[in-house]
């Protein structure tokens, strides 16, 4: 077993808010993230798999087609957006690192089953001190 991993960069704005929660709980739960006027991070996301080497190819994936598919499905929807108001997959989602991670795994790991290996871990840096690790 063999495992290799891509990082990607994008920039997003959330808040952290429910619906459900006068403006004063969500300050209190979620401080200054549940700014009414939101905030940014400058994330940096790692995409793990896992599996056998292909000998014919002595890779596992082909980086350059593991880029594309992140850049694709994930990337080219969540780069200067507003995770809450522009990302069709984080509708009606608490826009929390965690919850991010969660969805990009259940995005990706498809992708990555059908070229024949595995999604090991989905690593978020929201921050240079806080990062999310979702191994499904």
């Amino acid at each position: 077993m063999i495992y290799i991993t891509r990082r990607e960069s994008f920039n997003a704005a959330h808040k952290l808010s429910r619906k459900d929660w006068s403006e004063d709980k969500n300050t209190e739960i979620y401080g200054k993230c549940a700014n009414p006027n939101w905030h940014g991070h400058n994330y940096q996301l790692y995409v793990t798999v896992k599996g056998e080497v292909n000998p014919e190819t002595g890779f596992l994936v082909d980086l350059k087609w593991l880029k594309q598919i992140i850049n694709l499905y994930v990337i080219d929807k969540v780069d200067h957006k507003n995770l809450n108001l522009d990302v069709d997959f984080m509708k009606d989602i608490l826009a929390s690192t965690e919850n991010l991670a969660i969805a990009i795994w259940d995005i990706l790991a498809p992708h990555i089953k059908e070229n024949g290996a595995q999604l090991h871990c989905i690593k978020i840096y929201e921050t240079e001190n806080n990062f999310v690790e979702y191994f499904g």
